[in-house]
């Protein structure tokens, strides 16, 4: 049986927002305790979805809607799940001044919507997973 990171990275096809949340809730059991998740897609691709399943593997009992005015959002569960939106900023020099690295508290998870905004301040060991839309209204995500 090939395991799910292996089949991430040949992609995963998700009919629906639940089997999103399922699948992101699958991969929690492989992320490493302090874990930089890059969520790069569209609008509508299920970024937000997917954090919402990963803050419900984590019983995070907050509802999760995409930070895009606030910026970012901390959730408090089993693990520290930051929620960042970097659609609105223009650096890596941007995030620094937000000072979130001030509020992690380990093991924590920091998922990132719209990285390529900020791709200066990201790790090398950040997890990149690609989230498109298919012709029948499926979501593919990918890890890359």
């Amino acid at each position: 049986m090939i395991d799910l990171l292996e089949q991430l990275k040949h992609g995963i096809r998700s009919k629906t927002a639940a089997e999103t949340e399922v699948l992101a809730g699958r991969l929690v059991t492989y992320l490493p305790a302090d874990a930089v998740l890059a969520l790069h897609g569209d609008l509508g691709a299920g970024k937000t979805t997917f954090v919402r399943g990963l803050a419900r593997a984590w019983n995070i009992e907050e509802a999760v809607t995409s930070p895009t005015f606030n910026l970012y959002t901390i959730y408090h569960g089993d693990r520290q799940l930051i929620h960042l939106d970097a659609y609105r900023l223009e650096s890596g020099a941007d995030l620094d001044a937000l000072m979130i690295e001030d509020f992690l508290k380990s093991p924590w998870c920091f998922a990132v919507e719209w990285p390529e905004r900020i791709p200066d301040a990201l790790p090398e060991d950040t997890w990149h997973l690609y989230l498109t839309i298919n012709d029948d209204q499926s979501h593919q995500i990918q890890l890359r």
